[in-house]
């Protein structure tokens, strides 16, 4: 049984020019909606993520609280429950998927959260890594809509070096012989177990493997996390998904569409939410640096870094209590100013 929803979006254009054709948005929603309609919190999912995996970022006497809001957790294009290349007709199924960027995502959550939902005002996005990006996206595209925003271990752009990271994950995976461009009749399990063992070292930071901190996650040692992680990518993810999620993560950039024409600065400025952000200064690929930049144009902004030797995977619910806390205290300022 289906534990989501799903909202026909038909046939969309998307920022490309190219035709998404039948698409389709999935989602979840948890608590209730009030009758102001202004306890609205959209949390997007992450690069590996799904509506369930969010479910690891709120809860009872959390900051956000099912009891107190009514939380959208949105999946998106891509990972294989909204429209992706796994699940779309012959016409777009595999390598034939088109290319998606963060704009065409939010421009379908949009659609949602109007048309379906009949909601206008967002309290809160949210999110960890591509949904961060997303969160970014939400502010600049609908800057109206948005009261508050808090992405951690996120940018509002991917810089040349995360671009660069991702272009090293993709090279494991299609160097698999049964890549066939994407045309593989059975899954390249060499490339997904490759591309899960190449990224393990980027998710987390230098000190996490100094201090072998895999022991606190239940791994004795650093092979065993790497198989665990070769063994995630090879038996939950389809190689086509994974590389259309990754090139809308490479195209991540809040001043591409219509609206800014490429200026970036401009992107930022025209934010009017409440910001926070929330890097991790021992983040491999989302780099506090980039937030400083942001946090300079961004009108109402604060940066609020974190340490934490997990890196990338400080965020990952259960790794770092110390961030969860800080997160929760970020969130609940914004929600209660």
């Amino acid at each position: 049984m289906k534990d989501y929803e799903t909202f026909d979006l038909g046939d969309i254009k998307l920022l490309s020019g190219k035709i998404l054709k039948s698409g389709k948005i999935t989602y979840k929603t948890y608590g209730t909606l009030n009758k102001n309609f202004d306890n609205v919190i959209v949390l997007p999912t992450f690069y590996t993520g799904s509506h369930k995996r969010n479910e690891g970022f709120f809860g009872p006497g959390r900051a956000i609280d099912p009891n107190k809001y009514f939380i959208v957790s949105i999946n998106m294009f891509g990972n294989g429950l909204s429209s992706s290349p796994s699940n779309s007709s012959n016409q777009q199924d595999g390598p034939r998927f088109p290319d998606i960027t963060l704009w065409d995502n939010i421009y379908c959550q949009h659609k949602l959260l109007i048309e379906k939902l009949k909601i206008k005002k967002i309290a809160l996005v949210t999110g960890w890594s591509m949904a961060g990006c997303q969160a970014y996206q939400w502010a600049a595209q609908f800057p109206n809509m948005v009261k508050s925003i808090l992405p951690f271990c996120a940018s509002a752009k991917t810089s040349l070096h995360n671009h660069v990271f991702l272009e090293g994950v993709k090279a494991a995976l299609v160097a698999d012989k049964n890549w066939d461009n994407g045309e593989y009749k059975s899954p390249p399990i060499a490339g997904l177990k490759a591309f899960g063992r190449v990224y393990a070292g980027w998710a987390f930071s230098q000190d996490f493997f100094r201090e072998e901190l895999f022991k606190k996650l239940g791994f004795q040692t650093a092979e065993e996390l790497l198989k665990d992680w070769e063994d995630d990518h090879a038996k939950n993810w389809d190689a086509n998904n994974l590389l259309t999620k990754l090139k809308t993560w490479q195209l991540a950039d809040i001043s591409f569409g219509p609206i800014y024409n490429k200026d970036f600065k401009k992107a930022l400025k025209s934010i009017k939410a409440r910001t926070i952000l929330m890097p991790c200064n021992q983040d491999l690929y989302f780099r506090t640096k980039d937030n400083e930049f942001e946090a300079k144009y961004i009108p109402n902004s604060v940066l609020k870094p974190i340490d934490s030797p997990y890196g990338h995977c400080a965020a990952n619910p259960g790794n770092d209590k110390n961030f969860e806390l800080q997160l929760d205290k970020n969130i609940s300022g914004l929600l209660n100013e």
